[in-house]
C-alpha cells in the first residue's frame, strides 16, 4: 500500500523508523524488537539509508524482510548523496521488485568526514528533483519527504526552508515526516505555517523518546532540535541513574504523544533506534495500537 492510500484509509497512522544494523547479530536483535513494535499495529515501517548510500543493500534487505515477515507496507529512505540518477533508478527498480512501494526521499547528509553536501555529476542537487523523478518514472511509489519544525540548519531563513518544502510537495510528495522535536508548540507553529503556504499533504510529527541525557544532547545538537529547559533539568537531576533518566524521557514522550493526538495529527512516526522498550511504554500509556 502506498503512503497516500495509507493516510486516506486511516484516521491515525502509527509508524516506526528502523536503521540497518552492521552485523547479523544486530539484524536478529532488530527483528526481535520489530516483533514487539508490530504488536502495536503500525500502518507502515521505514528503514534508513546510510550517508552516501553506504547501506543501500542492507536497507533494502531489512525493508523487504519486514514486508515479508510482517505483511506491512514499508518505505526505504533514499538520498541524492553519491549516486547518479541512473543508479538511483536502478535502486528503485530493485525496491519495487522486493515489494517496497514507498520512499522517504531526502537530499541526504554528507558522508562521514565531510561537512557539506557535494553534488554528484549526473545526480540531483535537491530533494525536490529526486521527488520529481520518482513521481515521473515510478508513479506506483508513495513518497514522503522531510520537514523541519525548527528550520533546517542549512536554511538561510524559515521562509526559505518553507519554500523548499513546498517545492518538494509540488514535485509530487504525498506526505511530510518531521525531524524530531521536544516542544509540541514548535510543531503546531510549523503546521500553521504549512497550512498558510498551501501545503496540504499529511504532516506527520516525528518523535524520538529519550532514554538518557547524553543521548538527547548529542542528537539534538546534530539536528538543531531545541530542548525545553524543564525537560533537560529533569534529566540532569537524575544524575547517573539510568533508569530514572529513562522514566523521565518516556514521560516526556508520552505527554508529547497525547498532546499531538489530541490536536488531531494524522499519525506519529517514532524514531525508535532499533529498540522497542521506550516506544512500547509510551504507546501503552496513551493506548495507541496493540
Amino acid at each position: 500500500m502506498r503512503l497516500p492510500d495509507i493516510y486516506a484509509a486511516n484516521k491515525f497512522a502509527l509508524s516506526f523508523e528502523l536503521f540497518p544494523p552492521k552485523t547479523e547479530a544486530g539484524v536478529e536483535a532488530l527483528f526481535g524488537h520489530a516483533q514487539t513494535l508490530v504488536g502495536f499495529k503500525p500502518a507502515y515501517i521505514t528503514c534508513t539509508y546510510g550517508a552516501g548510500g553506504s547501506t543501500q543493500d542492507r536497507t533494502l534487505e531489512i525493508a523487504a524482510r519486514v514486508r515479508k515477515e510482517f505483511g506491512l507496507p514499508v518505505a526505504t529512505h533514499l538520498t541524492c548523496v553519491g549516486r547518479t540518477a541512473d543508479q538511483i533508478r536502478d535502486y528503485l527498480r530493485r525496491a519495487a521488485e522486493a515489494d517496497v512501494t514507498n520512499v522517504v526521499a531526502l537530499r541526504g547528509d554528507p558522508p562521514a568526514g565531510e561537512t557539506e553536501f557535494r553534488f554528484t555529476e549526473g545526480g540531483f542537487h535537491y530533494a525536490n528533483e529526486l521527488v520529481a523523478m520518482i513521481h515521473e518514472d515510478f508513479p506506483a511509489m508513495g513518497v514522503a519527504v522531510g520537514g523541519y519544525p525548527e528550520v533546517h540548519q542549512e536554511a538561510p531563513s524559515p521562509e526559505a526552508d518553507l519554500d523548499a518544502l513546498k517545492r518538494k510537495v509540488d514535485a509530487g510528495a504525498h506526505a511530510i515526516i518531521t525531524q524530531l522535536f521536544y516542544d509540541n508548540e514548535d510543531f503546531f507553529r510549523f503546521r500553521d505555517r504549512c497550512n498558510a503556504a498551501g501545503i496540504d499533504v499529511p504532516l506527520i510529527p516525528g518523535l524520538l523518546p529519550v532514554t538518557n541525557v547524553s543521548q538527547v544532547k548529542r542528537i539534538a545538537s546534530l539536528c538543531g532540535a531545541g530542548l525545553p529547559v524543564a525537560f533537560l533539568s529533569q534529566l540532569e537531576a537524575c544524575g547517573d541513574d539510568a533508569a530514572a533518566q529513562f522514566d523521565v524521557g518516556v514521560e516526556q514522550a508520552t505527554v508529547q504523544t497525547q498532546g499531538l493526538v489530541d490536536a488531531g495529527v494524522p499519525g506519529i512516526h517514532y524514531y525508535v533506534l532499533n529498540k522497542s522498550e521506550a516506544a512500547s511504554r509510551v504507546l501503552k500509556a496513551v493506548r495507541l495500537g496493540g
